[in-house]
């Protein structure tokens, strides 16, 4: 089963050209999910009239209609394959279900069909989504630009119209729209989008902007320096599709086995049919005894071998906050043996908060005092380290003054008359460019650890510094230790964020390889050299930054409180309550649910060796070679089921590479 699904699980190119509705797909618009809905719920209204006894003529219809509308696509795909000379194990799933039925064996073909069925849809599902997402992703840069013409008018164009070297008028509150060099003006853009940085970044004349980011307060002109099929939002959506088509690396590997065993198991069947009545046998012995060697070869014990434990663990860590979108992802999760992990959103908590206040000496203000003059002054703003002032403020229950003659100026602060003064609060570099040695020291202090420095003056002389963070979240370090048990290597951050933060948090949770400053092709390029160096690489990410290394990673977990709906459907797996220390109890649970799998594979192996092998030496009665085949399938099924237990979560074993 685990071959079929992963033979299925990469999704077609995405259309990206400019669709009318971008609205995500119905699930019953697929017509995989309404043959499989459709073939599930006739056989649950067949099996309780066949296991209480009702008649044929009533619960054989329901059964044959539960083959036709679950089988008749892999059958039809199966067919078609042969006309290129590929035996499919699609194909092989259809014959060994009639042939359970053509000796009586109706329940156990349904049930194989049903499987198939379900399985097929729920990766069609997951494509389609995932497909929706990446051309949802278009949707981040505007539609239309303000052009600035020569004689200095102003034209509204459409965004793929723009040209390099077109100038463009970007206000306040607007989308840039296209990838550019500022021009003329100063203000503060959240480009979160593209770098991942927690916090708007201060633009003025000479800085690149990128197509899709959210302009502050302030208004740019910017000479557009790529043409808006090369922008980096384009290239990100892209390096999905191109990531996304090349999903399953084992699966030309696969497809061979599944080759042999199609072919092997064909040749036999006709073999235990053919040689018999070669030697003289009667027809309906020979036939008894093939169709008993198509029952006990039959691979529904080697089909639930792998569901079960997959599925078993996907439910275990869904109720534990882990969504696994497939039995693919929670298979390959097992195999990662190295991490890459996003900081803003990943390590931290993605939202900014005062984590020092530091009043100057002589000022005789104490911490609560400072900090309410600055949220005082701070309260009309809507920037991100304004909330984060006034948000310590309301914690530690101060009053707030009253504002009168509040001033924003990007890049540099806020200016307001609090309780008789005039009060600034901003960047220290641009309110107090020669600054005393104590503040410059009490800043770079700041700093060095990746803080935030925010200074405050008050009547133009300094009156203290407030250091603004995000703050790390506290399962990080544990989580970190975790995964490096789990895969032998220390975790790598991939951040976008600059270097000196970045590295002092990679020192708190214990992380030594530190990659600050990347764009999203630069994480992209990180994960396929370590693929190319046949690592399987997990990727952990939160922004839409990170949907391409998602992506191109052997597989990808996306945060998902914080999360853009582009990593949530890119990645593979979501952790849903936002609790980081889930991700090696999953990678742990996957280990386990691989090593029942193996096991189930091994218990599969023997009975139907066994039972072939008395079938072809002997003479297997028919209803021990169906017992026989049943009993391995109800063995494998609950052997697999262990896995929704609790302790399957809190200690799932071995930890070593499964």
């Amino acid at each position: 089963m685990s071959s079929v699904l992963e033979r299925r699980s990469a999704p077609p190119p995405a259309d990206l050209s400019p669709a009318p509705a971008k609205r995500r797909t119905r699930v019953l618009a697929l017509p995989e999910a309404r043959w499989a809905l459709a073939s599930l719920l006739l056989f649950l209204i067949a099996l309780p009239l066949h296991l209480l006894g009702a008649p044929v003529w009533l619960s054989g219809p329901l059964f044959a209609a539960t083959y036709i509308t679950g089988g008749w696509e892999p059958g039809w795909e199966g067919l078609k394959a042969l006309k290129d000379k590929t035996l499919d194990v699609d194909l092989l799933m259809v014959v060994a279900a009639l042939g359970a039925a053509a000796l009586g064996q109706v329940l156990d073909g349904a049930l194989l069909i049903v499987i198939f069925a379900t399985s097929g849809a729920l990766e069609a599902i997951a494509t389609a989504r995932t497909a929706d997402s990446v051309r949802g992703l278009l949707d981040l840069a505007p539609s239309t630009a303000t052009r600035l013409l020569t004689d200095g008018t102003e034209e509204t164009v459409a965004a793929e119209e723009l040209q390099v070297g077109d100038t463009i008028l970007v206000r306040p509150g607007e989308r840039v729209g296209a990838d550019g060099q500022v021009l003329d003006g100063a203000s503060d853009v959240d480009q979160a989008t593209i770098t991942g940085e927690p916090l708007p970044v201060a633009k003025q004349k000479g800085d690149e902007v990128f197509a899709g980011t959210v302009n502050g307060t302030g208004a740019l002109r910017v000479r557009v320096e790529r043409d808006p099929s090369d922008s980096v939002i384009a290239r990100i959506v892209q390096m999905v599709e191109e990531a996304s088509e090349t999903k399953a690396p084992t699966q030309l590997f696969i497809e061979k086995i599944e080759q042999r065993y199609s072919i092997g198991m064909v040749i036999a069947t006709l073999a235990v049919f053919a040689v018999p009545l070669a030697f003289g046998s009667a027809l309906q012995p020979a036939l008894l005894r093939a169709m008993t060697f198509m029952i006990v070869a039959s691979p529904c014990a080697v089909v639930l071998s792998t569901m079960p434990p997959l599925l078993s663990a996907i439910a275990n860590a869904g109720r534990h906050g882990v969504l696994a979108k497939s039995a693919v992802v929670m298979e390959r999760l097992g195999q990662i043996d190295a991490v890459a992990l996003d900081k803003t959103g990943t390590l931290t908590e993605g939202t900014p908060r005062v984590t020092d206040i530091r009043p100057l000496p002589g000022t005789r203000l104490t911490e609560d005092a400072l900090l309410a003059l600055a949220a005082s002054a701070e309260h009309p703003s809507e920037h991100p380290l304004a909330r984060a002032v006034v948000d310590a403020a309301r914690e530690r229950r101060l009053s707030l003054h009253e504002t009168l003659d509040f001033t924003s100026t990007p890049g540099r602060g806020v200016s307001a008359g609090v309780d008789g003064h005039t009060v600034e609060v901003g960047s220290p570099a641009r309110l107090l460019p020669t600054a005393p040695d104590t503040v410059r020291d009490l800043v770079e202090e700041l700093e060095v650890t990746g803080q935030t420095a925010v200074l405050v003056l008050r009547d133009g002389a300094p009156a203290g510094v407030i250091g603004i963070a995000d703050r790390l979240r506290p399962d990080a370090a544990a989580t970190v230790a975790a995964l490096t048990e789990l895969t032998g290597r220390t975790p790598v951050l991939l951040t976008g964020d600059n270097e000196r933060a970045a590295r002092h948090l990679a020192a708190q949770v214990g992380i030594s390889d530190v990659r600050a400053g990347l764009l999203p092709q630069d994480k992209v390029a990180a994960v396929q050299k370590w693929e190319g160096e046949e690592r399987r690489v997990l990727v952990v990410g939160d922004g839409v930054n990170d949907a391409p290394a998602l992506a191109a990673a052997h597989t990808g977990i996306a945060m998902g409180r914080a999360g853009s709906d582009l990593a949530l459907e890119t990645a593979d797996a979501v952790v849903v309550r936002d609790e980081l220390a889930t991700i090696p109890k999953v990678v742990a649970l996957s280990r386990a649910a691989r090593r029942l799998v193996v096991q189930n594979l091994v218990i599969a192996g023997v009975f139907i060796t066994t039972l072939v092998a008395w079938d072809l030496v002997g003479t297997l009665p028919l209803p021990l070679g169906v017992a026989g085949h049943e009993g391995s399938t109800v063995i494998v099924g609950l052997n697999g089921l262990r896995l929704l237990r609790e302790a399957a979560w809190t200690n799932p074993g071995r930890r070593g590479t499964a």
